[in-house]
């Protein structure tokens, strides 16, 4: 098999396009609120989206996946489970840009993961860019000038949940088909929501279900074509583009849910993603296997 040539502009034209999908997520999900629980709208967005995981299926069950495997998806689909349950519950709590800029933290705590759990190394260097990324969540959260709402401390758990469920997919990625990630993702998180959605269950209107089918369809394609950029151009070339995702959340915030523009949120989000776009530049520059995923990798 041959690899596909390299086209930088294709790759880039593919992470716009994937950071437009992942904010039409976070929009329909702001704009739904919370009339709908965050884990049972978690729980409601998996089984819609469960009619794309049917081409999927025969790979899985050609996988013949040892038990080892088995305890690997069961325990990524417990962290996702814990992430996108957060992150639901974020985004009824505190704007738009907030949640786009704090989401960035995840590659962060994957480098931190990747050092302690998989042996990589943590130079001086990715430590610097750690020490970073923190500060721009103390821009952000500014603790000590304005309150530090609950939705915020569900976004720095839910990034510490994603980094961790990603660690546990590049274990997996490495002896199985990306189809089986990606179906047994799908799979175990729909179970692991479904006791958390009927504890606090509320029978939802079509328009509701509507707009989480939309947020299933979104969420597959920015998912695909990450997958298309990816092919594309390298990771350092498609990961600064994922900056227009906070551009497009701060624009849509004050648009539309008439949130206020934070420049202490722009500043704090640059800093985050100016942290890990170097980390994913030395990776490359070193020649290793990367690690650090671009920011969209962690999402819902």
């Amino acid at each position: 098999m041959t690899a596909h040539p390299q086209n930088p502009l294709r790759g880039i034209f593919w992470m716009f396009v994937t950071g437009l999908c992942f904010v039409a997520v976070t929009a329909l999900v702001k704009y739904m609120g919370p009339r709908v629980p965050p884990a049972e709208a978690a729980f409601l967005r998996y089984v819609l989206g469960l009619v794309f995981l049917a081409p999927m299926l025969p790979a899985v069950f050609a996988a013949h996946l040892t038990r080892r495997q088995w305890g690997l998806f069961a325990a990524r689909g417990v962290f996702h489970t814990g992430g996108v349950t957060l992150w639901f519950f974020a985004m009824t709590r505190i704007p738009i840009a907030e949640v786009t800029a704090m989401n960035y933290l995840a590659p962060v705590y994957v480098s931190i993961g990747a050092a302690l759990f998989l042996g990589e190394r943590l130079a001086a260097r990715r430590i610097a860019a750690v020490v970073v990324a923190l500060i721009g969540v103390a821009v952000i959260l500014r603790p000590g000038f304005r309150e530090v709402e609950t939705g915020h401390l569900a976004m720095i758990f839910c990034a510490v949940v994603f980094a961790g469920g990603y660690l546990l997919a590049k274990i997996t990625a490495d002896e199985v088909a990306p189809a089986v990630v990606v179906a047994m993702l799908s799979i175990f998180v729909t179970i692991g929501l479904a006791p958390l959605a009927a504890m606090d269950w509320v029978t939802p209107s079509l328009e509701d279900l509507g707009l989480l089918f939309l947020v299933a369809c979104f969420a597959t394609a920015g998912h695909y074509t990450m997958t298309m950029a990816f092919a594309a151009a390298p990771v350092t070339v498609t990961q600064p583009v994922t900056f227009l995702q906070l551009v497009w959340a701060v624009a849509l915030g004050a648009l539309v849910f008439a949130e206020p523009v934070d420049i202490w949120v722009i500043a704090g989000g640059l800093l985050i993603l100016g942290a890990v776009t170097y980390i994913t530049w030395r990776e490359a520059v070193l020649k290793r296997q990367a690690i650090t995923p671009p920011s969209p990798a962690t999402k819902l």
